[in-house]
């Protein structure tokens, strides 16, 4: 028996023979508004949401990560949000593993998802694979010791020594994917840029990507302005909080760093909030410079989300998936 029209033709429903699965993937820099954007859409579509952010996955890291809200969760369900600790070493291979097995099981019974977020390893690691690559929490430990003790020029040293190639395009102030390769190396006795293959692995499942962008004055607007609201919500308390784990690795984090300077007498509290801005402007700026890099973006104006939900409609369509009600404007 067939089911009914209005069944047949929901984005929300069962797949039915020969039919894939869809994922949307909503990509960008931070304060650029995907978790938004990504509601609306999973609202309207009737599924779920993947987060795909490296550090919104600890526990009690609320405001410095700007993780989706209670509201924003009662609206639609987010999964891998707030739910580990921050002792615990989470990679994107891991986070590889975890997802494509929520997907395995959430596609059984529906034929959308949405996953956004801006950590663009996490991303690749859902879409494209991940090769195998080593780890060693030992190692790990020894290496984090090193820089808290002698910071991160020995260890670039130690990079460029073991692999040249990966020392020349690796961001150098960013202390965890230093010490991740330096790990890997290590680990492995191979360079960490061995283990690149660049071979994308088979996905039983569709793929969309809306990118959104935005005027660079605009988005530094907006990311100067959602630190003040940190603040005001009490990311000085969160941080400080943390600060006797500060060695931890999920605690090398921008807005996280800087407070823990200032409460070890390195920054006042005004200078603490100013570097926050700063160097989340930097981060946004190395978001942006991966997304552009990623295959079959479609990139939309932020300050225009119809387009994006439009287009998203026009993939549905293609399938003959149509929503019963179209989206109000309480979506945007």
């Amino acid at each position: 028996m067939n089911p009914p029209s209005s069944l047949r033709h929901s984005p929300s429903a069962p797949l039915l023979p020969g039919e894939r699965p869809l994922l949307f993937v909503v990509v960008g820099p931070t304060a650029i508004g995907k978790t938004s954007l990504a509601i609306g859409l999973a609202k309207w579509l009737g599924c779920e949401i993947l987060n795909a952010d490296s550090r919104q996955v600890y526990k009690d890291m609320r405001i410095g990560t700007a993780q989706p809200t209670k509201a924003e969760r009662s609206e639609v369900p987010h999964h891998f949000v707030d739910f580990l600790s921050v002792e615990t070493l989470y990679s994107a291979g891991q986070f590889e593993k975890d997802a494509l097995k929520w997907l395995d099981q959430w596609f059984s019974n529906h034929r959308t998802a949405v996953m956004v977020g801006g950590s663009g390893l996490y991303i690749k690691a859902v879409l494209e694979g991940l090769d195998d690559i080593p780890a060693s929490t030992e190692i790990r430990s020894g290496l984090m010791k090193q820089l808290k003790e002698s910071g991160i020029a020995p260890l670039l040293a130690q990079l460029k020594e073991l692999d040249p190639v990966q020392h020349a395009k690796i961001d150098q102030a960013n202390t965890q994917r230093v010490i991740r390769a330096l790990e890997v190396c290590l680990a492995s006795g191979k360079p960490f840029s061995s283990f690149h293959s660049n071979q994308s692995s088979e996905r039983p499942f569709d793929i969309r990507i809306i990118g959104m962008e935005m005027n660079r004055d605009w988005l530094i607007q907006r990311i100067d302005a959602r630190v003040e609201q940190m603040v005001k919500e009490g990311f000085e308390s969160e941080a400080r909080s943390f600060h006797h784990r500060a060695h931890l690795n999920a605690l090398q984090t921008v807005g996280y760093r800087e407070w823990f300077d200032c409460f070890d007498g390195h920054l006042s509290r005004e200078e603490a909030i100013l570097a926050i801005q700063v160097h989340t402007r930097q981060f946004a700026k190395r978001q942006m410079t991966w997304f552009k890099r990623m295959d079959s973006v479609n990139w939309f104006d932020a300050t225009d989300r119809r387009a994006a939900l439009n287009w998203a409609k026009a993939c549905c369509a293609e399938r003959g998936w149509t929503p019963s009600s179209a989206p109000g404007d309480e979506l945007f």
